[in-house]
Parts: C-alpha cells; sequence; structure tokens
C-alpha cells in the first residue's frame, strides 16, 4: 500500500511503529550528518529524519529532494528531542529507512504556506498549488462541512433534493443571461439559469411540498469581491406556508450552522428590520449592525439655520458621530473628504463638526453657524467631547444615505470595528414591490415578478405601484446580504396584473412563462421560497474577505479563468457547425 497513515494523524502513542507515509516535501533542511524533511499531505506535516552514519546513500538521495517533490517514506515513528508545539505531530518524527520518489517538480512559482510570496495573479494561474496551502485547502473543508450540515438539517425538515436543468430558456427580465446557442436548433440558444426559480415553483404545484438544491447559477454580470459570474445557491421552495414559516426555518438552519461550525450562539430570535427602516437609519438595505454611527437626520436644525446655500437648498442633511475622534488632523480629514467625492460614491463634499476634548468646537461651517446651532447638532448627534461629526447633504435623500452608508462602513474599517469573529444576524422585510429603472424607464420587479405583494398594498397596484411593499425577505449578516426569498404569487390573475404593470404584454408573458401560466391552472398551491449564497454564507464564517477564497477554481475580477485560459476563442469549424459569425475586424 501507498501509507499506512496520514501526514496528520502520528502522535507519541505511535513511537516505536514501523510506517509507511506519502506526500509532497515541504522543506529540507541539512543539519551536520542529519537531514530533515517536513513532509505535507492534506491532514499535516510529519517530519522525516535521514542520518547520514547509518545510511549514506539513503541521506544523500533525501538531500536532493527539491520543494513538492511527491514522495514515499518508510521509517519508524520515535519521540523527537526539539519538539513542535506549533503543530499536532510535533512531539514525533520518523527514522526513514526507505524513500521513494514518486514525481519530482519543478521549482514552484510561490511558495506554499500560509504566509506565501505568491500574488492573486500567479495564484491563480497555479491554483492548483495554491490548493495545497492548508490556510486554502481548510476553506474547502469548511465549505465540504457547512454544505453536509446544511443537506442534513433540510433532510431532517422534510426537504428532497432535486436536480433542475442546467439548459434552460432564456428571461431576460433580470440580470444578463449566458447563453449557450445550440447545434440541433440553428439560431436558437439555451441560457444557463440565474436560478432555478421557475422550476422550484413547478415543483410545488407538482406536490413536492418541500423542495431543496445545492444549486450552481450563472448570471453575466459586472463583478467584485463577493460576486462571480458562476455561483452556487442553497435554493428552497416550501409550500403552504408563509413569511414567519420560512423565516423561522431558515433562522434556525443559520443558527444551527453558526453554533456547529463557528461555537457562536446566535439570539433565539433575530431582529426583523424593514427596509425603509434600513435606509433610514443605515443608508443600505444590508446594514452592518457590529457597531453604531446609526444616521441622524439634521434637516430641522441646519436648514435655513445659516448662510450656508448647500443645506439650504438640501432636500437631505444627514450625519454620523465618530466616537473619540475629535483629534483627526486636517490631512485625515481631508483623506475622508477625498474618499466620500471618489466616482464610485458620487458626494459632492463633507462637512466636519470636531466636539474637543477641552469644550470647544471646531468645524468646516464655522463662519456659516452660529456656536448655539452647532450646540444644537452636538445634542441632536448625542455627541460628546472628543467626538467628530461629519455630515453630508443632496438633493436626492436615498442616494445621499447611501453616500452616507458608505462613509460609515469606511470609519468602522479605520477604527477596527467590523471584527470578522462577531456575527450580526437580521431579517430586512417589507422591501418595495418594484423600482424605476432609468435604462428601461419603466418600473422592474425588485425580486422578480412571481414575488407576492402585501395584502394590504394590493389595492395600490391600480393607482400607486411604486408604493407597494412586497411580500419578501433577505437575510443579512456582518453587512451582507446572505440570502433572499418571497412568498409566490399563485393566483392566475394577480400574476397577470403584475406582468401588466412590468410592461408585459398577454403574448410576450405567454412567450417567456406560459409554461409556468398554464401550470397554476392546475390548483397551485401557496408557496415560498429563499436561497442562500453558499460562496458568501462560508465566506463570512470563515471571516474572508473575497468569496474567491472559499472557490475550488474562481474566476477573476475580469471573469477570467487564468488558469484554463477561458474564456476562449473556439475554432470555425464549431462555429460553422452553430452557424454563428464572429467578426472579427473589430478589435475590443
Amino acid at each position: 500500500m501507498y501509507r499506512t497513515n496520514t501526514c496528520g494523524e502520528l502522535r507519541l502513542s505511535d513511537a516505536g511503529k514501523n510506517v509507511t507515509l506519502a506526500g509532497w516535501v515541504q522543506r529540507v533542511r541539512k543539519m551536520g550528518g542529519m537531514t530533515f524533511v517536513d513532509l505535507r499531505d492534506r491532514y499535516g506535516i510529519t517530519q522525516l529524519v535521514f542520518n547520514e552514519a547509518d545510511d549514506k546513500e539513503l541521506c544523500d538521495k533525501a538531500n536532493r529532494l527539491g520543494r513538492e517533490f511527491c514522495i514515499q517514506i518508510r521509517g519508524e515513528v520515535s519521540e523527537r528531542q526539539s519538539k513542535n508545539n506549533n503543530i499536532p505531530t510535533g512531539e514525533i518524527e520518523i527514522l526513514t529507512h526507505e524513500l521513494n520518489l514518486l514525481s519530482d517538480s519543478l521549482t514552484p512559482p510561490f511558495t506554499i504556506e500560509d504566509n506565501t510570496d505568491g500574488g492573486d495573479d500567479i495564484r491563480m494561474k497555479y491554483r492548483y498549488l495554491d490548493l495545497r496551502r492548508p490556510s486554502v485547502r481548510k476553506n474547502l473543508e469548511l465549505r465540504h462541512r457547512m454544505t453536509i450540515l446544511i443537506r442534513n438539517f433540510l433532510d431532517a425538515q422534510n426537504f428532497i433534493e432535486v436536480e433542475t436543468p442546467i439548459l434552460i430558456g432564456s428571461t431576460p427580465e433580470g440580470a444578463r443571461d449566458f447563453v449557450v446557442p445550440s447545434r440541433m436548433n440553428p439560431g436558437q440558444f439555451y441560457a444557463l439559469p440565474q436560478s432555478p426559480q421557475t422550476l422550484k415553483q413547478l415543483l410545488m404545484v407538482a406536490g413536492f411540498d418541500r423542495y431543496f438544491q445545492i444549486a450552481k447559477c450563472f448570471r453575466d454580470e459586472d463583478l467584485r469581491a463577493d460576486r462571480q459570474p458562476e455561483f452556487t445557491q442553497i435554493d428552497c421552495e416550501m409550500s403552504f406556508v408563509d413569511q414567519e414559516d420560512v423565516i423561522g426555518l431558515f433562522e434556525d438552519m443559520a443558527r444551527h450552522l453558526f453554533k456547529e461550525v463557528r461555537g457562536v450562539k446566535l439570539p433565539a430570535k433575530l431582529q426583523q428590520m424593514t427596509w425603509h427602516e434600513a435606509m433610514r437609519r443605515f443608508g443600505s438595505d444590508k446594514p452592518d449592525l457590529r457597531f453604531g454611527m446609526e444616521f441622524v437626520e439634521l434637516m430641522d436644525v441646519l436648514k435655513e439655520t445659516g448662510d450656508f446655500g448647500v443645506f439650504n437648498t438640501a432636500e437631505y442633511i444627514g450625519g454620523i458621530c465618530v466616537p473619540g475622534c475629535a483629534n483627526y488632523s486636517r490631512k485625515q480629514l481631508d483623506e475622508i473628504t477625498e474618499f466620500v467625492k471618489r466616482p464610485q460614491i458620487g458626494a459632492k463634499g463633507l462637512v466636519y463638526i470636531k466636539f474637543n476634548t477641552d469644550g470647544t468646537v471646531k468645524s468646516s461651517i464655522d463662519k456659516f453657524y452660529s456656536p448655539e446651532v452647532l450646540s444644537q447638532v452636538k445634542k441632536k448627534m448625542g455627541a460628546k467631547d472628543g467626538d467628530l461629526v461629519l455630515i453630508l447633504s443632496g438633493d436626492k435623500p436615498n442616494r445621499t444615505r447611501v453616500q452616507l452608508c458608505a462613509l460609515r462602513l469606511e470609519m468602522g474599517d479605520r477604527l477596527g470595528l467590523r471584527n470578522k469573529d462577531q456575527f450580526e444576524c437580521l431579517w430586512i422585510v417589507d422591501f418595495p414591490l418594484f423600482e424605476w429603472s432609468d435604462e428601461e424607464q419603466r418600473l422592474m420587479a425588485t425580486h422578480h415578478p412571481f414575488t407576492m405583494p402585501n395584502p394590504d398594498d394590493i389595492p395600490l397596484l391600480d393607482t400607486h405601484p411604486e408604493q407597494v411593499r412586497a411580500k419578501a425577505y433577505d437575510f443579512v449578516c456582518n453587512g451582507i446580504e446572505v440570502g433572499g426569498g418571497s412568498l409566490r404569487i399563485h393566483d392566475g390573475q394577480l400574476q397577470e396584473k403584475m406582468f401588466k404593470i412590468l410592461g408585459f404584454t398577454e403574448e410576450r408573458a405567454m412567450a417567456q412563462f406560459g409554461f409556468l401560466i398554464n401550470a397554476f391552472k392546475y390548483g397551485a398551491p401557496p408557496h415560498a421560497g429563499l436561497a442562500f449564497g453558499l460562496d458568501r454564507f462560508v465566506s463570512i464564517v470563515a471571516g474572508l474577505d473575497s468569496i474567491r477564497d472559499c472557490i475550488a477554481f474562481p474566476k477573476n475580477n475580469s471573469g477570467r479563468d487564468v488558469m484554463l485560459d477561458a474564456p476562449s476563442s473556439i475554432d470555425q469549424k464549431q462555429l460553422d457547425e452553430l452557424q454563428i459569425r464572429v467578426d472579427l475586424s473589430q478589435e475590443n
């Protein structure tokens, strides 16, 4: 056999045993007539000892080993004289008496250690080497463990796992589809699913009652740290449930995962916050509750109480109180000002008020406002001596709140308040059912066209659809939307009205969703669902900055797989078979 044990399991109690190990050479150290080799596999590291006095030929062979050579050894477990308390196998070593080279290795392009010298690009190009690093591998092991826990939890709740198709029809409503040409049907295309949304609803019509799937999903959209062109959802649907049933069950699942994986006990009942409240208090529908600095509206204090024209014409004036930062220098304040003026944020400027520890006040608007007004600001903000107040204003309240949210998060980062080992979870509810699209110049579904309106707001569909609330809910943890879902429309007439508001003709609705509309004519049950982003969930639990670190073979920020060099051109023969013409006269 190749091995009797792994490189992570031998202990002092195994001393005297003859063992066979196999793995990769982490490092080789020659000390006088002794050579020490650290042998690594998935399970750990074991030190091998080669003694020139016992077998010079074997020792010479060990000295020729390089990093990442794949070897097999046989030897005897012995107590280690110089123990290493940093690894589980640090009390033993192997007195080696046989060495077999299984395969040699080129010099790796970066060190295969936790603190590697490889940058992102080179590590992604050689991802198979990067995955040998324990710090990367443990993220995949955590992902595996969470997936098993999720499957077992849902199985115990009578969910049935059903695989849905990867090749489906295109549904342009929402993010952009990845499309796949059909050779057998020239000029026609499949789409890769953005989610199994309509298919899981059909499973409810089919009477499956509770469905789940660890589903691959695809969206052709701009990328960032928490977004990939292909990602994995914990996709679920339930029949004969209301919103609280869904929230309660998946809150229990989140509680189970945090307890089992991190030993963290979430509250017995998570907070629920309406979308409007979240936007008012934090400027985000995914607020980070690990720290304070809630927004305080200052319209009544600062609008038209001084000669500052920017505030006097504003539709929103809001601020945050940054504790203990009145000592910020002019350079630090300029840095924060430049931060909010970045194009990604778009603020025109920043107002600051420093309430100094000696009781004096210094601000960028001293000449426009009396000390009495600034004292009112201090009182309304709940500021203390030593605190710094930062204020933004604008003519579009929600846009200004979003800018203030970016500033709040930046200050949270600067002050080290966003602790990755602290978990603050909540549900956001009562989303707007529709949102206005400047690009489309029409109302769009905030979630998707099958989301149930709040029954109390259904009369508004005919008069003020923009005011209708959705029976939708998002699970948020540490300022990240981990999952979301909604109650679904199961009434044909209400679904027809929804399509009409979204600008669908009857013909277009039938062309895109006729299969679902027709299915609902055969006794559709009330149903609801939810999907967690598995990649995001794992990255939060692991304390990672990017979901790429918990995906085996991720794409880079340009959507490219630099290891496989994809996407890439394909042969003209394949294009001809698909009857696709590619215009190469224009360079990208």
